[in-house]
């Protein structure tokens, strides 16, 4: 009888890539960097172990929205005090910090838990054209 393969941390061979967010829909970007920071790209994909590859996202700042999100979509946090909610339109965030609205859009589809945040932390988000990962020799990720 066969059983049912379970890739081991110390099997994963982890690789760069880098993808160009310049003129792609911001969910798509994230779709596709979740993917590979999952390691749902592989053959060896195990829902529990980190089997996912590093993701440097460049051109963060190009990224579009589609429709009227940049106006009407907002970014809510809240200091949890009574009144303590503070909303910010995504155009406002897309000037100050356009990477923060790609990492968030990413870390929400990853797993809420210890998995998803060591995940997370193979996420490298640059605004410019310019990342400093080339001696770790990125592959370019086209979707």
């Amino acid at each position: 009888m066969k059983t049912t393969f379970m890739a081991k941390p110390a099997d994963v061979q982890r690789k760069w890539y880098v993808i160009d967010a310049e003129g792609k829909a911001l969910g798509r970007v994230a779709v596709e960097a979740a993917r590979i920071l999952r390691g749902k790209h592989t053959p060896m994909f195990t829902p529990h172990v980190d089997t996912g590859d590093h993701v440097v996202v460049i051109n963060a700042d190009k990224v579009i929205l589609t429709g009227k999100k940049l106006d009407q979509k907002m970014y809510t946090r809240h200091s949890g005090y009574p009144g303590g909610l503070k909303q910010t339109p995504y155009r406002t965030m897309m000037d100050k910090r356009p990477e923060l609205m790609v990492e968030r859009a990413i870390k929400g589809m990853l797993p809420h838990n210890r998995l998803g945040d060591q995940q997370f932390k193979k996420l490298k988000v640059y605004a410019g054209n310019e990342h400093p990962h080339q001696a770790q020799q990125p592959e370019v990720w086209n979707f």
